[in-house]
């Protein structure tokens, strides 16, 4: 993708409540050329473009460094599937190194009988969508009968857990504020 200095000066300005002719003014350059720069009809020399970016108050390596391409798709062949010893618990974590985003959202699917572990209390909130299947919440001691369609949200500080007491698979869209999984 090739570097757009004037969309990126344009950008700065105005971020510095400024107009064409004010930066112009304080550059020692005409606002026609301004204008023309942000355009990008006309390309600037290096030391111009630093005389503008101190008036911006950018730094010029700063100025050129492109952000970090974030991913948006995410394929079902990229999961991470962890298990437990005898298969009852499967989670797919459906977003790779979800650690350094806010949330995590994971695909829980329990065995008839499975459940997850009893997740002591911690900062956050958790969000569930019952795909499939039936299961019990516990939430502080208290035990909650979901089914398919049924959704949780609750604040983290408690304990809790899910099991599927139920003869089918059930299957859970899991979303948890900071990502624990």
């Amino acid at each position: 993708m090739p570097l757009k200095i004037g969309e990126k000066l344009k950008r700065l300005r105005l971020a510095n409540n400024l107009t064409q002719e004010e930066l112009a003014n304080r550059t020692g350059l005409t606002k026609g050329y301004i204008s023309q720069l942000e355009r990008d009809y006309t390309s600037p020399s290096l030391s111009t473009l630093k005389e503008i970016l101190d008036v911006l108050g950018e730094d010029l390596a700063e100025f050129f460094k492109q952000p970090p391409t974030e991913q948006v798709v995410y394929k079902r062949s990229e999961r991470i599937l962890t298990a437990d010893s005898d298969d009852k618990l499967k989670v797919e974590l459906l977003v790779q190194a979800s650690q350094k985003q806010q949330m995590e959202p994971v695909l829980v699917t329990l065995a008839p009988g499975g459940k997850t572990w009893e997740d002591r209390s911690h900062q956050g909130q958790e969000f569930g969508f019952v795909i499939k299947g039936n299961i019990i919440l516990e939430v502080g001691g208290k035990r909650h009968k979901l089914e398919a369609g049924d959704c949780f949200y609750f604040t983290a500080d408690q304990r809790h857990r899910v099991e599927n007491e139920g003869p089918f698979e059930a299957q859970i869209l899991w979303v948890v504020t900071p990502p624990t999984f």
